[in-house]
């Protein structure tokens, strides 16, 4: 395992730790320039970012490299490197490391971003093809939606919006199609920004002055591709602006794909004209992989990696590590590399001793149905006192079953108690909420979304 391969897999851990924000802000731009014994020293981009490193996630990089590793880290050092230095200390040509998803935002004060992109610079991690995304149950419809869009873009499904769960394929399964594209026709100009991005250079375009600069180099590319468009909540200006730049792609029949937590009408502070145009096209929801899928992508993994595990560990892994696709890959990672740092057989009791930590999940038992409704009452976007409250809305009651069906499952309180929590209701109101969840978790494709979504949230 090469020293990106090694930090890619870190990152993954870390990614799981902390916020989409934060872990753009700080460790996207991160690398391992040096391995020595134990000593490990982590390249940055300034100081600025090694002193945050140092003071607040200091801990958890050691821990996440341990885990990958399984062996102990005497030493985590941050230096001031330039990407330059980080090509020099070493990535392999076989290196897994994605090249450009974590591309700095352009300075639209210096040049409009359009001239980069017609340049090629379209952020596309190059691993992220169709070749590479694996097919199941949980992401055909999706897979078969961007299949078309990469046909014929612009002319069918416009925009397509992709909903899902962390780790599902979202980034992959848009940056695919960009690729499609621009292998059928280089000269078109491609650009895939997380919605964090667009904001930033939002910002700076109006600090500077340079408005127009930042419209002309947005509405003027043929495919845009817009990460994670929840983060767009409440910001009202770059909501407004990003509702006329996608009004001049769709009506110039340029390509517009979006990429969500949760389908369009779920995600609060969101303006209701956005949300319309969102639904224009096609709306395709990615699930949780069964188990025939998690098992192809473990095997696509190992050939990719030119590493052989026998049928046995590949069933276990597919069968305890259910949550998501990067999850699955991070264990399999971890797995690689104790074996290859001890120089031993890979065998599903040595397999079972590495993913514990994965598989027990000794979360539950600090969590409080305090925390869940808090949580139910965040995803929703509305007051913990209106959730307690006695209103039958139905825009409160379902929060206000899902609220007790996860305050049962997750913490195993009784009824009673669970009753007690949501506003001093009888015993028999949370048990009739607790069936009526489970009964539409079995008919609902959106109910068993918006769960898995709370569920992140509460062990994220």
């Amino acid at each position: 395992m090469t020293n990106d391969e090694l930090w890619q897999a870190t990152l993954g851990e870390l990614e799981l730790l902390v916020s989409k924000a934060n872990f753009s802000t700080w460790l996207k731009e991160t690398f391992i320039s040096e391995i020595d014994a134990g000593r490990v020293v982590v390249g940055v981009p300034n100081l600025f970012t090694k002193g945050w490193l140092e003071t607040k996630y200091h801990q958890n990089i050691c821990k996440a490299l341990e885990n990958i590793t399984g062996q102990v880290i005497s030493e985590v050092i941050y230096r001031v490197e330039s990407s330059r230095g980080r090509a020099a200390a070493g990535a392999t040509k076989n290196s897994a490391a994605p090249k450009q998803t974590a591309a700095p935002a352009a300075n639209v004060g210096d040049a409009p971003r359009v001239d980069a992109v017609s340049k090629g610079d379209s952020n596309l991690n190059p691993s992220y093809t169709f070749d590479t995304f694996i097919v199941g149950k949980g992401n055909e419809l999706a897979r078969a939606a961007a299949m078309a869009v990469a046909d014929r873009p612009g002319q069918v499904y416009n925009p397509l919006f992709i909903y899902g769960g962390v780790g599902l394929g979202k980034t992959h399964l848009m940056q695919a199609v960009g690729h499609k594209i621009l292998e059928k026709d280089p000269k078109k100009k491609v650009l895939y920004v997380t919605s964090e991005q667009f904001t930033n250079e939002f910002i700076q375009a109006i600090q500077k002055g340079n408005g127009e600069a930042f419209k002309r180099s947005y509405r003027t590319i043929d495919v845009l591709l817009v990460d994670d468009i929840q983060f767009l909540t409440g910001k009202e200006g770059t909501q407004e602006e990003f509702f006329h730049t996608f009004n001049a792609l769709h009506q110039t029949k340029k390509q517009v794909i979006i990429t969500s937590d949760r389908p369009p009408k779920s995600i609060p502070a969101i303006e209701h004209r956005l949300i319309s145009r969102f639904e224009w096209g096609m709306v395709a929801d990615i699930a949780q992989p069964d188990l025939e899928t998690r098992r192809a992508i473990l095997e696509a993994k190992c050939a990719e990696k030119s590493y052989k595990l026998s049928i046995d560990v590949l069933n276990y892994i597919a069968t305890h590590v259910q949550s998501n696709v990067r999850e699955l890959e991070g264990a399999l990672n971890r797995i690689m590399a104790n074996a290859q740092l001890k120089n031993e057989v890979v065998n599903v009791e040595t397999v079972k001793q590495l993913l514990a930590s994965l598989t027990n999940q000794p979360r539950r038992g600090g969590l409080t149905p305090k925390q869940v409704v808090q949580t139910v009452a965040g995803f929703f976007d509305i007051r913990m006192e209106d959730l307690l409250g006695t209103s039958r809305k139905k825009e409160l009651v379902v929060p206000r079953q899902i609220s007790m069906y996860l305050i049962r499952e997750e913490i195993k309180a009784s009824f009673p108690a669970i009753g007690m929590e949501l506003g001093g209701r009888d015993h028999t109101t949370a048990m009739h909420a607790c069936l009526k969840i489970a009964q539409e978790l079995e008919n609902s494709e959106k109910i068993r979304q918006d769960v898995a979504l709370i569920r992140q949230r509460l062990y994220n």
